[in-house]
């Protein structure tokens, strides 16, 4: 009875360490937290019809375009998860905020590492989709080499991501005429194995193993520290402010209302909608 008794009370204390350690792991995950604020910065592509254009002309056009080429962000973050979204930001010239821009801009976006998930809410002309998916994943080369962001020593990281998946949010005319034209020649080349070459976007990343979450800007995560500055195409991203354990700790909740969709779906209903103003105008979208 005694040997029972025994092996019952070792039972009851292994259970009892195994509950308090989860409620530990728990308590950590929540307690550990920091925000990180980032300034975009994107330099004006106006392709061969900005070289018929002056210089003077080129420096109106970008200060008219400013709200879209520069904004701010924060990422707030414990160990598994992050809730990233823009600055509300007025426009300097009209003091009013870029309507036009919001349909093609990233909504608000969360991430969870552990869970291998990702939800962002993104509006389209007034109505709101609830975009689920995976993480995106990324191959990053490990580098040797290191700069100082702030206080923070910095390593340097790269990859090659498939340009769709970083704008997937976005909409362009030519990325609509070569999807139609892909789809074209892969309806009238049967049998033919050969598949067209998928555009690829070189990133630059710069991570800071002091802070250890795999946490980053926009599609970016997965390195062994924050992600405090990244380059990708014509846009460098750069953390200008990290506030650790702040005194108001903030829940990072997944956005809840929407319409649920995956990235895939919701690329096909906004080329959808952007052929069907195009066809009722009777114009031609400009790339």
């Amino acid at each position: 009875m005694k040997s029972l008794f025994f092996k019952f009370t070792a039972i009851l204390l292994t259970l009892g360490l195994s509950s308090l350690s989860d409620m530990e792991e728990n308590i950590n995950t929540q307690s550990f937290q920091g925000k990180a604020y980032y300034l975009s910065k994107s330099k004006m592509d106006l392709g061969t019809w900005g070289s018929r254009l002056s210089e003077g002309q080129k420096k109106e056009i970008e200060a008219r375009m400013k709200n879209r080429l520069q904004k701010s962000y924060v990422l707030t973050f414990n160990k598994e998860e992050s809730f990233f979204n823009e600055e509300d930001k007025l426009d300097a010239m009209s003091g009013a905020t870029d309507s036009w821009g919001k349909n093609f801009a990233p909504g608000d976006q969360y991430k969870n590492v552990k869970t291998n998930s990702q939800i962002q809410n993104q509006e389209f002309y007034g109505k709101n989709f609830l975009v689920n998916d995976s993480l995106q994943p990324i191959t990053w080369i490990m580098g040797k080499e290191t700069k100082q962001i702030g206080n923070y020593l910095c390593f340097k990281a790269t990859a090659s991501i498939p340009s769709d998946e970083l704008t997937w949010f976005n909409f362009s005319w030519s990325k609509l005429r070569n999807t139609n034209s892909t789809k074209a020649k892969t309806d009238s080349i049967q049998g033919d194995s050969k598949t067209d070459e998928i555009a690829m976007t070189d990133v630059e990343a710069w991570y800071a193993p002091q802070i250890p979450v795999s946490h980053g800007p926009l599609e970016y995560w997965g390195l062994p520290g924050l992600i405090l500055e990244v380059s990708s195409g014509n846009t460098t991203m750069l953390c200008t402010k990290i506030v650790m354990n702040p005194e108001d700790k903030m829940e990072i909740k997944a956005p809840e209302k929407g319409t649920l969709v995956t990235k895939m779906e919701y690329q096909e209903i906004i080329s959808k909608k952007m052929q069907e103003f195009r066809n009722n105008r009777g114009g031609r979208g400009r790339g």
